[in-house]
This record gives structure tokens, C-alpha cells and sequence, in this order.
């Protein structure tokens, strides 16, 4: 089993706040993480997609109350928003007993209801955390290739060969689409939405358009926007904001929209291997994200991340602000002999950060002037872990 570096972090936000909410799709190792959790202390694991756990919570309060000595772990705690407020009062009474944290860890596959019921009733009570497909630091370096080809999905990523980890993707799309979302209370068709997020992976890396997603999907823009939304609140697509400061510089205003998990893309894609993969028109977006989503998983928390582009053609992949504050630009390429382009410097002047980087599929670490230093993922991984 990979140890999860989340491990430490849910543990240390337990320690301080009374309910943690772990967030994430469904598959991605969220139960497995709270039972290596619960092994370590007196517990009670209750999954609320199980008719028998639900009917224990026929009153709630009573039934946890009498728990009250337990860490609870509340599993797909989606599943009964109203649980919320019940919450709130045993939180606000173990607290006047003396039990300030330790109490609660929810588990989640992070719907809109979940983080709008908890942040009405949880405030000042809860910590949030997202527990992401596994990354680089987790797998280790050499398996770079096939973590970006397969995704970090756990039963994705450690199946026994290819086959087996495209028939569990494609069997996690349709389960998403026609069990999954429609319990949420989306009411979708599940053919609809498949070929909206399959339009979105054409598109990986690309400026958010929801009036020409719409007129492709024969719907409106607002709806289109809608089912944009339901994915980014899913964890299934990630939507970065661009660049707003004021730089005195007419910036580009939409988002650029990444399905988050690059083997989930591929399978939307038909992409069933690497040939397929290094061989289509998506190959340098699915890099593009891939390398996105494996920085933002280990940035220290409150780190900003947003892209940048000006109408002047500057542009930037990956601006991040870190906690301190210092910024951080990054742009990816996957060709072993990339240079920076015209644009990467212009941006680099406008923004101005401290460090510059350009991420590659290579192996070493080394400047090419201007301060400017070419890196693979996963030393650039490491860098931003060890700025937390």
C-alpha cells in the first residue's frame, strides 16, 4: 500500500478542529486513508450509503451522543446534509466538556450540498481538505509516465496491465454518469453529460467558452455552465482562474478548463495507451494538466493558483502565489529540447516572480539563464513540498 502524504495533514487538522471534511471523487482512496486513521484509536466507522448505518442515525443525536468518546467517521456524509446541524450542537457541547477537537471526520465526494450545508452549520468548527489521485512523491519519479498515462486513481494506477486500468476507467465514467451524479439530484442524461465532459477533454488547457459548449451540446450557454459546474464542484474538472491584478495590462478573463485526472482523460478520448496518447492533438494539453495537477497537490495550503495571458500574446501556464508571499512562475513543456518562448519572458517581466521555471519530461535539474531553471515534475514537486 502507497502511504498517502494527506495521512499526516488530516491528522494534524484533527488535532485542532473538531470536524475535518475530506473531500475528493468517489475511488480515490478516501475510506482506506480514514481507516488507516481509525486504527490508531477508538472509533466508530459509519457508511452512509448503507441502509443499515443510515437507520442507526434514525435519531442522531442520541445515537452519536452515545458515541461521544469515538472519533466518528462519516462516510459519502453527502447522503444526509441535514446531519449537519446535529453536528453543530454535539461539536458546541463536547467543547463545554472540554472536548475542543477530535470529534468528526467526514468524508465526502465534495457535492455543492455538502459544502453548503456544512459551511452554514460548521463554521469556525470544520477544516476542509482535498485528498487527490496519487502523485509523484508518492510513486516515486520513475513512474512518471505511467502515473500520467493511467491517472492517479488507485485502482487505475496500480492494476496488473493496461487493460485492466482502461476497463476500470471506463467503468468509473459510466458509473459517475448514470449512478453517481443522478444521486446528487442532478438530473442530467447521462449520454448528455458524457459528451460534455468529452468535450471538454478535446479541449484540455483551453479558454472556458460555455455559449460555443452550448451551441455544440444544442443547449444554452447557462446550462452549459451548469454542468461545468457540477464537475468542477465534483473534483472532476478543474477550472484555473486567470491572472487579475491589476498589471496595467489588458489580461485575458476567461478560466482555462482541465479534466483533472489524466487517465480519466484519455479514456474520454479513446486513448487506451501511450502511443495513442503521444499520438493525438491532446497530448500536450493531457501534459499540460497532468503537470497542474501534480504541483497543486503538494503546494502548501493557501498557496493561489491561476494562469497568465495578455492580449499583447505574454503567457504563463502556472502562477503560483505562495504562502509568505512569493510567487512562482511556471510553464510546461514536454519536449526534452523546449526553450521558453517570447511570451514566457514577457510574462516573466509583467509578473515578476522570484523564481522561474520551465518543466520538462527530462531527467535533470539545471539553469538556462535569466534566471530561469528547466525541471521535471518531480523535482519541482519536492521544491514546493519543502516550501510548506
Amino acid at each position: 500500500m502507497l502511504q498517502r502524504q494527506k495521512l499526516a495533514l488530516v491528522r494534524e487538522r484533527l488535532n485542532q478542529f473538531p470536524a475535518v471534511a475530506l473531500l475528493g471523487p468517489r475511488q480515490v482512496g478516501k475510506t482506506t486513508l480514514a481507516e488507516q486513521i481509525a486504527a490508531d484509536q477508538t472509533s466508530l466507522y459509519l457508511d452512509l450509503e448503507s441502509s443499515g448505518d443510515r437507520a442507526r442515525l434514525s435519531d442522531p443525536e442520541l445515537y452519536l451522543s452515545s458515541h461521544a468518546d469515538k472519533l466518528v467517521i462519516l462516510d459519502e456524509v453527502q447522503r444526509l446534509p441535514e446531519l449537519f446541524a446535529v453536528l453543530r450542537g454535539l461539536i458546541d457541547q463536547g467543547r463545554r466538556s472540554g472536548r475542543r477537537s477530535h470529534r468528526f471526520l467526514l468524508l465526502g465526494s465534495a457535492s455543492l450540498d455538502l459544502l453548503r450545508q456544512s459551511s452554514e452549520s460548521l463554521a469556525g468548527r470544520i477544516a476542509y481538505l482535498q485528498l487527490e489521485g496519487f502523485n509523484l512523491l508518492e510513486v516515486g519519479a520513475p513512474q512518471q509516465e505511467l502515473l500520467w498515462i493511467r491517472g492517479g486513481f488507485p485502482e487505475s494506477f496500480l492494476a496488473g496491465d493496461e487493460p485492466g486500468s482502461v476497463i476500470w476507467r471506463s467503468n468509473f465514467i459510466r458509473t459517475y454518469l448514470e449512478r453517481d451524479i443522478p444521486q446528487l439530484g442532478a438530473r442530467i442524461p447521462a449520454e448528455t453529460l458524457r459528451r460534455f465532459w468529452t468535450m471538454l477533454a478535446h479541449d484540455q488547457g483551453g479558454l472556458l467558452n460555455t455559449a460555443q459548449l452550448g451551441r455544440a451540446l444544442g443547449v444554452d450557454g447557462k446550462t452549459a455552465a451548469r454542468y461545468l459546474d457540477l464537475l468542477v464542484d465534483l473534483l472532476l474538472v478543474r477550472r484555473l482562474p486567470p491572472f487579475h491584478s491589476n498589471t496595467g495590462k489588458r489580461l485575458v478573463k476567461s478560466p482555462k478548463v482541465y479534466v483533472r485526472d489524466s487517465g480519466v482523460l484519455h479514456t474520454l478520448l479513446g486513448l487506451d495507451n501511450r502511443e495513442a496518447v503521444l499520438g493525438h492533438p491532446v497530448a500536450g494539453g493531457s501534459w499540460e494538466g497532468f503537470v497542474i495537477e501534480q504541483l497543486l497537490s503538494v503546494a502548501p495550503e493557501r498557496t493561489q493558483a491561476c494562469f497568465y495571458r495578455s492580449a499583447a500574446g505574454a503567457e504563463m501556464d502556472l502562477v503560483l502565489d505562495l504562502p509568505g508571499p512569493e510567487r512562482w512562475a511556471i510553464e510546461v513543456k514536454r519536449g526534452l529540447a523546449a526553450k521558453p518562448g517570447k511570451g514566457f519572458h514577457q510574462a516573466r517581466a509583467d509578473l515578476q516572480p522570484k523564481r522561474s521555471f520551465l518543466v520538462y519530461a527530462g531527467e535533470e535539474q539545471y539553469g538556462i539563464g535569466d534566471g530561469i531553471e528547466r525541471i521535471n515534475p518531480s523535482q519541482l514537486c519536492t521544491l514546493l513540498q519543502a516550501s510548506r
